[in-house]
């Protein structure tokens, strides 16, 4: 098995859910119709700011996502750039029950031969899954593993079972944001911290409702997924924004967005960070450089904890078994 290179350790990854219409796409959830000729000038600001991991999945609008960044990338050498795709367990019969013809799919649409970190996207039979990515990094086709939705025990089971095959566990992939902590308060955060494991956490801008752009007067595009979810706690986070708005005025002007994101990035993580237009990638730019105080931590920990919003994907299991204290799911 040839050495696996070192994760790449940026300051965020860019996301690419929103990329793309159809099921499951930028669309239905977003409220979003994005295709390349919209994407192009994103990527290129991108690759030529430094921001170069780019995570996509094969269920992100059942391909499109991972086509149009293959389509997008094509023209840099593939040594510029590192790509970060998933095995989503639910859509397999897809694909033969097969994780390797899965890969293979997404090899094909994004353009490569290889992706730099592969992902269990959800916690669907760890026994049964895990085992079958030690084979696809020993082919070269995967060079770093990960694991997606995941509790605390199951990322142990998922270490154990990968230290048999020699091959280590690299990131971990979950939902945490200022209103969402389960990473946090089940010990999986610490965990990644104590044994050199990468942690990305996904959903930091809660699709939009912890970037200031949306609110009471603003809310999110009627009809996606998002505006279901989120516009009926706009309310409830007017306060909070407002906290972070005058943090980033403070430090030189910066957006809501770019203080949730200097949130994360302080607790040891590397945010993924959606991203649909050029400002994004500047916002980031921007965003790199910022760290928070502590009484700005405070505060703001403070003030998500009040609104009581907590909303979860329809996706996602708790981290906690039942009757350990997992907080009520709200949405």
């Amino acid at each position: 098995m040839e050495a696996m290179n070192p994760l790449p350790s940026p300051s965020v990854v860019l996301g690419t859910w929103s990329w793309g219409s159809g099921d499951v796409g930028g669309d239905t959830v977003f409220g979003n119709h994005l295709d390349t000729a919209d994407l192009k000038p994103v990527v290129d600001a991108a690759m030529a700011a430094g921001l170069t991991l780019f995570d996509t999945a094969p269920v992100y609008a059942m391909g499109a996502s991972e086509t149009i960044l293959g389509e997008l990338l094509a023209d840099y050498d593939r040594e510029s750039y590192q790509l970060s795709t998933k095995f989503t367990p639910g859509i397999v019969d897809q694909y033969g029950d097969s994780m390797e013809q899965m890969l293979d799919a997404s090899l094909s649409r994004l353009r490569t031969d290889h992706v730099d970190v592969y992902w269990i996207h959800n916690q669907d039979d760890v026994e049964h899954w895990t085992p079958q990515l030690i084979p696809l990094v020993q082919s070269g086709k995967v060079r770093q593993v990960g694991v997606s939705n995941h509790s605390l025990a199951q990322i142990g089971r998922v270490v154990e079972i990968l230290a048999e095959g020699g091959v280590p566990l690299s990131a971990v992939q979950n939902h945490y944001s200022l209103l969402f902590r389960d990473s946090e308060t089940t010990g999986v955060l610490d965990y990644c911290h104590e044994h050199g494991i990468s942690f990305w956490p996904y959903m930091v801008l809660e699709q939009g409702a912890l970037t200031g752009a949306y609110g009471v007067g603003n809310p999110l595009p009627e009809g996606s997924g998002r505006a279901e979810t989120y516009n009926p706690v706009l309310p409830q986070l007017t306060e909070l924004t407002a906290a972070m708005a005058r943090i980033g005025e403070a430090h030189g002007g910066l957006s809501v967005a770019e203080v949730a994101t200097a949130w994360a990035r302080g607790k040891g993580t590397v945010p993924i960070i959606g991203v649909t237009k050029t400002r994004h990638i500047d916002s980031q730019v921007r965003a790199a450089g910022l760290s928070l105080t502590e009484a700005e931590n405070d505060e703001i920990e403070q003030l998500a904890a009040a609104t009581g919003v907590e909303v979860r994907g329809g996706w996602e299991k708790p981290l906690q078994q039942p009757g350990t204290g997992n907080r009520a799911l709200t949405g």
